[in-house]
């Protein structure tokens, strides 16, 4: 399950570049948190904290109880992290608040777990259709990931998604034929027919025109 992470945060008053400046000025990255039923509000954190929290992160689901000084505490998940292009430093957070009572909705990723038999002895190909399953479960049954035993499909086998191992308190309504992983036949290439050539003509030598006249000349001057 999604581990949950504590972090300190403060209300922020200023707005804009300038005020964005100052704040990572000060070591701090400008956030904002939404959802639930309470208004949005410009938050800023540690950058140290944010960044050990995103680094030791074992999926893409992180569920944060932010601890905002002055205003209590509140349950999120980490929306959106905006990245500098050059340098990868953390620019902005989104966290959507969440209640422990309340359905989320979130993309979890799927991760095959061993060798397809298909593919270790029949030389087939091991195809991932879903990258990720869209879920619904409460905060508390939030998985990292899913984890798809794929090592008894055999050649021509598939693993659909009503067939995945869904934790306690999670559904999908991702339609349940849809296919998640599959095992492909090998592919066999071809060995390109070599084209028969036919023997060259023997070449005709042919005597040129004024040779040959020039030759009857001769003869007649005689």
């Amino acid at each position: 399950m999604a581990k949950q992470v504590k972090l300190t945060a403060e209300r922020r008053t200023g707005l804009g570049r300038s005020a964005v400046r100052k704040i990572k000025a000060t070591g701090a990255v400008p956030a904002v948190i939404y959802g639930s039923k309470d208004k949005p509000e410009a938050l800023q954190v540690s950058r140290r904290e944010i960044n050990a929290i995103l680094s030791h992160a074992s999926g893409e689901n992180i569920l944060v109880e932010l601890e905002i000084a002055g205003s209590g505490n509140r349950l999120a998940l980490v929306q959106e992290v905006q990245h500098s292009p050059i340098g990868g430093d953390v620019l902005h957070i989104d966290f959507h608040a969440v209640s422990m009572d309340e359905m989320i909705e979130a993309d979890v990723p799927l991760e095959p777990i061993g060798t397809a038999n298909g593919v270790k002895n029949f030389g087939g190909l091991l195809e991932q259709s879903l990258r990720s399953l869209s879920i619904e479960c409460k905060p508390r049954d939030l998985p990292d990931v899913i984890s798809v035993d794929v090592s008894a499909l055999n050649v021509g086998d598939a693993i659909h998604v009503r067939e995945l191992p869904l934790p306690e308190g999670v559904t999908t309504r991702v339609p349940p034929d849809l296919t998640a992983f599959s095992v492909l036949a090998p592919t066999v290439e071809e060995t390109p027919a070599v084209a028969a050539t036919a023997p060259a003509a023997p070449e005709v030598i042919k005597e040129k025109k004024e040779d040959t006249d020039a030759g009857a000349g001769a003869k007649d001057k005689k």
